[in-house]
């Protein structure tokens, strides 16, 4: 039963207050390692894959068509890799395989952990909004960022390998799926999601401190770019499983 509940088996809806991603670069051979062998790496020019970091302010999450007052509000820090999924009809699929999930919500991670298999763990998080400043802690994951909203032009973070923000925005999202891999049963669950209003702005990251990366053994990934999106209706239909076909 507990098997079957993560499979998303209802479509969900939430609201995005706002969503801060950091996206990095890094050599795509050192991130072949940690996705399942039904998904590839969405690179650029064969050489840079990517890791984001999701920063979610979340509200009303709960099943698709419930009333807003059953919904849950939590805070989302979560960790993803660019992927692609090639199904069964011969279709290249976009999307994200998620790596660890971080909730300012104990019911969050328990709900989290029953309903996906996005590994959540539960942290303090502590924000800091202010003009176009942005701050964002967890003293518990030693977690850090520090930004400023950028109004007048679209500039990238220096040494980022993409070569201006049309191309950047390419890798700024949304991306349309989700992926979960049952090695067992060489079977992909994928999510679909769909959104509204998206309408990433750059961001300018002053600071950050990630461990994550680090336990990843990508202390070096290059920050290639960062953006924030306001006000987002967003829902994910029913999860689909399909047998992987080498």
């Amino acid at each position: 039963m507990l098997s079957f509940l993560k499979n998303h088996p209802f479509a969900v809806q939430a609201f995005f207050e706002s969503s801060i991603v950091l996206t990095f670069a890094v050599p795509m051979e050192q991130l072949t390692s940690l996705i399942p062998e039904c998904l590839t790496l969405d690179t650029l020019e064969d050489k840079w894959a990517f890791i984001a970091v999701a920063l979610v302010r979340t509200t009303g999450l709960r099943p698709k068509g419930f009333p807003a007052f059953m919904g849950n509000d939590f805070f989302l820090i979560g960790y993803r890799i660019f992927v692609r999924y090639r199904n069964n009809d011969g279709k290249s699929l976009r999307g994200l395989y998620i790596l660890k999930s971080e909730t300012d919500k104990k019911k969050m991670e328990w709900l989290g952990n029953i309903f996906t298999h996005y590994n959540y763990t539960t942290t303090d998080i502590d924000q800091i909004w202010k003009d176009n400043k942005i701050a964002i802690r967890s003293a518990s994951s030693d977690f850090m960022i520090e930004a400023d909203a950028i109004t007048e032009e679209h500039s990238l973070p220096l040494g980022s390998p993409f070569t201006d923000w049309k191309e950047a925005r390419k890798y700024a999202g949304p991306l349309p799926n989700t992926f979960t891999y049952d090695r067992e049963k060489k079977e992909v669950l994928i999510i679909e999601g769909i959104r509204q209003n998206w309408k990433p702005a750059p961001l300018h990251i002053v600071d950050y401190h990630i461990p994550f990366l680090s336990e990843l053994k990508q202390e070096n990934a290059i920050l290639a770019n960062a953006f924030i999106i306001h006000n987002i209706p967003y829902h994910w239909k029913k999860g689909r499983i399909e047998k992987w076909k080498p």
